[in-house]
């Protein structure tokens, strides 16, 4: 055994390199990231030549996965919890075909949305697929889950869903590893139509996989990560998932008086849910994120006087944490001094030297003269446009919307009607939508704003790097309004002239200010100096 000191997400990493992966498949997004950064940097997995290049986004990245699944190799997904949205299409099917070598999904979630759109819970996306989950509570636990669900997978003949959230992927604690284990050899699925989900075929798998809803109860029930932790006060009874149970073993100073089922396997394990309803008055459940457990327990436990999230024994939104939990038992708090009034919020910026700065700069000057204008962006850097001093955008909702949503307001008559997205989510969801618009003729301009990175995440590089104007050439967007320019400010009336140019052009038009980030800038200079 070898102990290091790792966060929850390198924790995790580690289980993937010592459970025998043989790729790692994943598109960045906070709090996941440095699970496959971790993978690329060790010198294990170059050795190995493990497979660990971003991709374009998390439905190729599960679709890939899913690709050496089948041919008897083991891979782990990695995604934030909004990405599970874009992998969902996959990840619901791959329930159906099954896995062939051991498949782990893991989905970081971000309740109190520190770095997200919404506060999803990507347990609901496990209980709709019918799969095991699996949630740690610590970072020892992340380690030893994910080599764990490997061979369940491969035991159960399914993919296993990972769930953690922002407070375990980003803390620190010493982590055990084991030795790894040896890559699968490559081999086949006996059944060559197992994949095949043709409805005939489609409907005999579903079937398999409601026949096996029993067996993964049962390893539920015998899991060593749930467990059944007696009390001497019967008058309550607690359930608490994943990091929930840190945060009571906090609050009670490891010392709690109630009967305690932890969860961090799923489905639930019934038997010990039942043993602790009839040993317990009534139940409190503490779990992040939605009141997934609380709702269940309802429908078999409706005699239960249940509390959790949904009555307001603990906050319905944001995090848990050891404040909050110690209220909910009528624990004394201890609160911070209030923040005193002359200290003022300090909102995100855009870096000093961003070349997105030399845009919106530009775009304001132009939209000035249409009192209609309206720009709708996209995730990523530039949505800090929406910020003081530039105030520049009207939308942001998801990857990729920003190009079909101003498709959608120029088809109500809207004019101008100007998309901005980065060059990384153009790739990941934002062809289509140009394609939809180049069918169309869309009268819409589209501003990739082109810093050659996903810059948002750390700096990764970007699958647009070299193929922007070749893909929106081959896409159908005539080549003369294809504009390619350097947003700097010397450049400024350049830049102002060529969107003016395009707004007034009624067509499909896409401009691409191009200068790389400055902090990947800073950053491969350092490098290149070393």
């Amino acid at each position: 055994m070898q102990k290091r000191l790792l966060l929850g997400v390198e924790a995790i990493a580690q289980g993937a390199l010592d459970g025998g992966i043989s790729g790692v498949f994943a598109y960045p997004g906070t709090p996941s990231t440095e699970i496959t950064e971790y993978i690329q940097e060790s010198k294990e997995a170059i050795a190995r030549n493990v497979h660990r290049v971003w991709s374009a986004n998390e439905k190729t990245a599960m679709e890939t996965a899913l690709g050496m699944s089948y041919a008897g190799k083991r891979a782990l997904v990695c995604m934030k919890h909004v990405g599970m949205n874009v992998a969902a299409d996959c990840f619901m099917n791959a329930a159906i075909t099954g896995a062939n070598g051991g498949m782990v999904v893991t989905a970081a979630d971000d309740p109190s949305m520190h770095s997200s759109q919404n506060e999803q819970d990507s347990r609901v996306y496990g209980k709709f697929a019918l799969v095991p989950m699996m949630e740690p509570s610590n970072q020892q636990e992340a380690y030893d889950m994910t080599r764990y669900a490997f061979d369940l997978s491969e035991k159960m003949g399914t993919p296993v869903l990972m769930r953690i959230t922002t407070r375990l992927a980003h803390s620190r604690a010493g982590v055990e590893s084991r030795e790894a284990r040896k890559e699968n050899e490559m081999s086949l699925p006996e059944d060559k139509r197992q994949f095949v989900l043709l409805p005939a075929i489609a409907k005999k798998r579903y079937q398999i996989l409601l026949d096996k809803q029993p067996l993964f109860e049962e390893e539920s029930n015998n899991s060593p990560f749930n467990k059944y932790i007696e009390g001497q006060d019967k008058s309550m009874g607690i359930i608490a998932c994943g990091i929930g149970y840190n945060y009571l073993m906090e609050a009670f100073n490891g010392n709690c008086p109630y009967p305690i089922v932890k969860v961090s396997q799923y489905p639930l394990p019934r038997r010990m849910i039942t043993r602790l309803s009839e040993s317990c008055k009534r139940i409190v459940v503490l779990e992040e994120g939605y009141p997934v457990i609380e709702e269940l327990l309802k429908g078999y436990l409706a005699k239960e006087a249940i509390h959790g999230r949904l009555d307001g024994t603990l906050p319905r939104t944001g995090e848990l944490n050891p404040d909050c939990v110690a209220k909910a038992f009528g624990l004394p708090t201890t609160e911070g001094a209030p923040v005193p009034e002359l200290v003022a919020p300090r909102p995100p910026a855009l870096c000093v030297g961003c070349s997105h700065r030399d845009v919106y700069t530009a775009l304001n000057d132009v939209i000035k003269e249409y009192p209609n204008a309206r720009v709708f962006s996209d995730i990523g850097c530039y949505t800090l446009g929406a910020l003081p001093p530039f105030q520049a955008i009207n939308s942001c909702v998801d990857m990729g919307a920003s190009i079909t949503m101003a498709k959608g307001a120029a088809d109500a008559g809207l004019y101008p009607a100007i998309s901005v997205i980065g060059d990384s989510t153009f790739t990941h969801s934002g062809m289509t939508g140009l394609l939809d618009a180049v069918n169309e003729k869309s009268p819409i301009t589209i501003i990739i704003s082109d810093n050659e990175s996903i810059s948002m995440t750390g700096g990764q590089e970007s699958s647009a790097l070299g193929h922007l104007e070749a893909i929106c050439r081959g896409v159908g967007v005539e080549p003369e309004h294809i504009r390619v320019m350097m947003p700097v400010p010397k450049n400024h009336d350049e830049l102002c002239s060529i969107i003016r140019e395009e707004i007034n052009y009624k067509g499909v038009s896409v401009i691409i200010p191009r200068r790389v980030c400055i902090q990947k800038n800073a950053r491969d200079a350092k490098k290149k100096k070393k």
